[in-house]
C-alpha cells in the first residue's frame, strides 16, 4: 500500500476552491501510485468559523454535498480510498467530520470527539465512536486533529486491531514551544504510532486564516514510532508518500 497526505493551504469559505484544490492533490497522488490520500481537516470549508450560522452555511451532508460527493467520484473513478475533513450537517446538528471514500462507492464517517477550543461554540461532540473500515489493504481508522492529544483516541482504533490511522488536521503552534523544536503535534503523533504498534498519516494545512497560522508538518510514521515520510514544510504545500505493507488482516 503506497499512502500520501496532501499538505495544502485551502480558501476559507470557497467550497468550490477547495474542491478543485482538493481534486489535483488527488489526481497526482495517484497517479504517482497512492492507494490512499489523507487530506486535511475541514479541507472543503477552512477553519476559522466566526460564528455558528457561518459553520452551518459551510456544511453539508455526508454524501450528497459538494465536497463529499467530488471525493467519492474520485475514489471510484481513480481506485483510491480518500480521507478528508469537512463541516458536516445533520439535520440542525453541526460536526466537525472526516470522511473516508472507498473505490466502491462505499463511505463512512468519523465525528471528531475531543473538540479544540471555539470548535465547541458551533459543533457537537462526535457520537459515532472511532469506526474500523475493512479495505482490501488491512484496517483503517480515523480521528481528527485535537483527539491525537489524548491516548484514548489511537487505543480505541488498536484494540479494534486497526492497521492505519488517517489524520486530517489543523495543528497550530503550542505556547511554550522553543524555536527549532519539533511541534508538539508530530511529538504526540509519533508516541501514539510507537506505543500503539500502528502507522499514522496526519495531513495538515499551512497558511495564516483569519490571524491564525497552521503549522504544516505532516507526517507518516511507522509502527516503530519514526516518521517514514515527514515532517513537512511548516509553510510550504507538498505531499509526502509512503509505501507500507500493513500487518495484521491486511491481503
Amino acid at each position: 500500500m503506497r499512502v500520501a497526505v496532501g499538505q495544502v493551504e485551502p480558501a476559507f469559505g470557497d467550497v468550490d476552491a477547495n474542491v478543485a484544490l482538493t481534486e489535483s492533490v488527488i489526481r497526482e497522488a495517484a497517479a504517482k501510485g497512492a492507494d490512499v490520500v489523507v487530506l486535511p481537516e475541514l479541507v472543503s470549508s477552512g477553519y476559522m468559523m466566526a460564528s455558528r450560522d457561518e459553520a452551518f452555511g459551510l456544511a453539508e451532508v455526508a454524501g450528497a454535498g459538494p465536497a463529499t460527493i467530488a471525493w467519492k467520484s474520485l475514489a471510484t473513478e481513480l481506485g483510491v480510498i480518500v480521507v478528508a475533513g469537512f463541516p458536516e450537517r445533520e439535520g440542525s446538528r453541526l460536526f466537525n467530520a472526516a470522511i473516508l471514500c472507498l473505490p466502491d462507492g462505499q463511505h463512512t464517517v468519523y465525528r471528531k470527539v475531543h473538540l479544540w477550543d471555539e470548535e465547541a461554540l458551533f459543533f457537537e461532540p462526535g457520537d459515532l465512536g472511532f469506526p474500523i473500515v475493512d479495505t482490501r489493504f488491512g484496517r483503517l481508522g480515523m480521528m481528527i486533529c485535537y483527539d491525537g492529544w489524548f491516548p484514548e483516541s489511537y487505543r480505541a482504533l488498536a484494540l479494534q486491531g486497526v492497521d492505519l490511522v488517517c489524520v486530517p488536521t489543523n495543528w497550530v503552534p503550542i505556547p511554550g514551544q522553543a524555536v527549532g523544536q519539533p511541534g508538539m503535534a508530530t511529538i504526540l503523533t509519533m508516541g501514539a504510532a510507537h506505543a500503539n504498534g500502528i502507522v499514522v498519516a496526519a495531513a495538515d494545512r499551512v497558511g495564516v486564516e483569519r490571524g491564525q497560522e497552521f503549522i504544516g508538518q505532516s507526517l507518516i510514521v511507522s509502527h516503530t514510532g519514526w516518521p517514514v515520510a515527514g515532517p513537512a514544510s511548516g509553510d510550504r504545500v507538498r505531499a509526502a508518500r509512503r509505501r507500507h505493507r500493513p500487518r495484521g488482516n491486511a491481503a
